[in-house]
């Protein structure tokens, strides 16, 4: 019993001024321990009263709670134990800054990623455009976002770059979007043949909404060309390159069965002698 004591009193030595027993040891695994066993139980009852997406948000919150508590646990344990935490901290002063400075982003991101989960600014499946680079949201997590851009690349956005860049989320009113293409064709065209071409192959489209009649712009005379738009309604913006790619192939069909002709650039050049 007397070893078994001196086990626990045995002191081992951090610094000159600093030492750690045994017991205190065994006391911060224990506490450490009976707050894990907490944290899950807090966890399990928590996740019964939510749904499946408010689940995978309050999963990253709660790892940087879990994170937090243990830091608190471990202080309060060793100041109970005897162990001035303050006069370690005040030793290492110099290198906390240096830590801290290279922690700075970290945890930025950390709380970032805490308000995009909480104000539900951003969801599973949204589609964003940030930088100039579009992606499907595919996982939010504590520090970065998960997206999966146009041509299936896998695209990680630390998430403070939410809250200091500009954020366009093609999906936050619903999932319908209003998409164009536009075409120039030569001045001696027939307009209402023109725009008559351009609402039958987009209505003739399977992934262009019905709900909404494909409508035409005449937007301008242009230097070389009469300038058109082609406006519809699709449901997958996510498929708004390849959609825009089959509608131009057919109107190029089209206007070639037509004999309408889409004109290069003209310029009139003059010699001054």
């Amino acid at each position: 019993m007397n070893k078994f004591k001196e086990f626990l009193n045995y002191s081992l030595p951090i610094t000159e001024d600093i030492h750690i027993e045994v017991k205190t040891i065994l006391v911060v695994i224990i506490v450490f321990i009976i707050t894990g066993l907490f944290l899950k139980l807090i966890k399990k009852i928590v996740n019964r009263k939510l749904d499946e997406e408010d689940k995978g948000k309050f999963k990253a919150v709660f790892s940087f709670i879990k994170y937090f508590v243990y830091t608190i646990v471990l202080v309060i344990a060793l100041e109970s134990s005897g162990i001035k935490v303050g006069v370690i901290l005040a030793g290492s002063a110099a290198l906390l800054v240096g830590i801290g400075l290279g922690l700075q982003t970290l945890f930025q991101d950390i709380m970032s990623g805490i308000f995009i989960l909480v104000d539900k600014s951003l969801h599973v499946n949204d589609i964003i455009e940030i930088e100039g680079k579009v992606g499907k949201v595919d996982e939010i997590r504590l520090r970065t976002t998960r997206a999966i851009t146009i041509d299936d690349k896998v695209l990680i956005i630390p998430n403070h770059k939410f809250l200091t860049n500009s954020l366009f989320n093609w999906t936050q009113n619903g999932t319908q979007t209003t998409e164009g293409v536009e075409v120039g064709v030569s001045y001696d065209s027939d307009v209402e043949l023109v725009k008559s071409i351009l609402i039958d192959v987009a209505t003739a489209h399977p992934k262009i909404l019905k709900t909404k009649k494909p409508r035409v712009l005449f937007l301008d005379f242009g230097d070389s060309a009469l300038q058109f738009k082609l406006l519809f309604e699709i449901n997958h913006s996510y498929e708004h390159l390849n959609i825009k790619s089959d509608l131009r192939f057919e109107i190029n069909k089209k206007f070639r069965e037509n004999n309408i002709t889409i004109p290069f650039p003209q310029r009139d050049v003059n010699f001054i002698k």
